[in-house]
């Protein structure tokens, strides 16, 4: 799992279930990177640079090798001119998605109101 504040024994000791979370998904653009690679289903590496307006490429790649390494992301590098690489979400990202969801309804119902979803399915 990615280091951070929150694997120390005596801090997660106080909520070991929320503070494994935290440490997933503690990063910035996490969340964002999941939400986007979970309703696209697949994601390239500019793809998601573009979406996420005001992430550098040093900080995308952190947050995709964090999230691929807790085993949310897999990583596909096709060999070719020029390389592309995608990234899509584990079974274990799959299983994130309604708890994404969930947050996207309590945030348009409680900090968005009147926003209209462009990312809701009809």
């Amino acid at each position: 799992m990615a280091e951070n504040k929150f694997n120390n024994e005596e801090t997660a000791a106080r909520c070991v279930p929320m503070a494994k979370l935290q440490s997933v998904i503690g990063g910035k653009w996490k969340i964002l990177i999941l939400w986007y690679v979970s309703f696209y289903q697949v994601q390239r590496f500019g793809e998601l640079l573009r979406r996420l307006d005001g992430i550098t490429q040093s900080t995308l790649t952190k947050q995709l090798r964090e999230l691929e390494s807790d085993g949310f992301l897999h990583r596909e590098i096709y060999k070719e001119i020029p390389p592309k690489v995608e990234y899509s979400l584990t079974k274990l990202g799959e299983s994130f998605i309604p708890v994404l969801q969930t947050m996207m309804a309590w945030s348009e119902a409680n900090l968005c109101l009147g926003w209209k979803n462009p990312y809701e399915k009809e």
